[in-house]
């Protein structure tokens, strides 16, 4: 009987028996925060690759993906990392700078994917084919490998601004709009690393 703790490969293999070879996983995080960049990563794991404890980064602790961390990028064929700063979600929308930090960190990838398998519904600007999988990360292990890099990748750039910018707790709250980082904002206005388009309730009548 199958464990249903265990992520399997069915997606990728039925990709494989298409003759696709190299498949990635591709998630993104940071999608909802008020500050810093919206962070994505690619990875291919080798084919048939157990990982004990891999799942959606979301339902794993911090000290559990800081581990598998280490475990995915050690094992992977190959993994990319990429980002989009706040000015550039500015710019273009939350919604195409995860489409672009998902393309930056597919074309990190070396060896190269011959396809994409990108968690949710949206898929834009991919040089090479892919599809769609609505809560990917709890469906295909290389979406979800994906995730805890894209994830760890963020939470360790909030530590960084935290030390550089204190007085908003970035460590504690990650750049979410909890309780205290409103008080923050209220208090000191917002720093060089929020995502201005995101903070208009700044401006309502206070």
């Amino acid at each position: 009987m199958k464990d249903p703790k265990i992520l399997l490969y069915d997606i990728e293999e039925a990709l494989e028996n298409k003759g696709f070879n190299l498949i990635c996983g591709v998630d993104e995080a940071g999608r909802g925060p008020l500050a810093g960049d919206v962070y994505a990563a690619a990875v291919i794991l080798p084919k048939g690759l157990i990982i004990d404890g891999l799942d959606d980064s979301k339902k794993l602790s911090e000290k559990k993906r800081e581990a598998l961390f280490d475990v995915i990028t050690e094992n992977a064929v190959a993994y990319g990392i990429a980002s989009a700063t706040p000015r550039q979600i500015d710019e273009m929308n939350i919604l195409n700078a995860v489409m672009y930090a998902m393309n930056e960190a597919v074309k990190k990838l070396s060896p190269s994917a011959d396809y994409a398998l990108i968690d949710g519904n949206i898929a834009r600007g991919f040089s090479i084919p892919c599809e769609t999988v609505i809560k990917g990360d709890a469906k295909s292990p290389s979406i979800a490998a994906a995730s805890i890099l894209a994830k760890v990748s963020r939470d360790r750039e909030c530590y960084v601004l935290d030390e550089k910018y204190p007085e908003y707790g970035f460590a504690k709250h990650k750049g979410y709009g909890t309780k205290a980082h409103m008080e923050a904002l209220f208090k000191y206005g917002p720093c060089p690393v929020h995502r201005r388009t995101f903070l208009k309730f700044l401006n309502d009548d206070k």
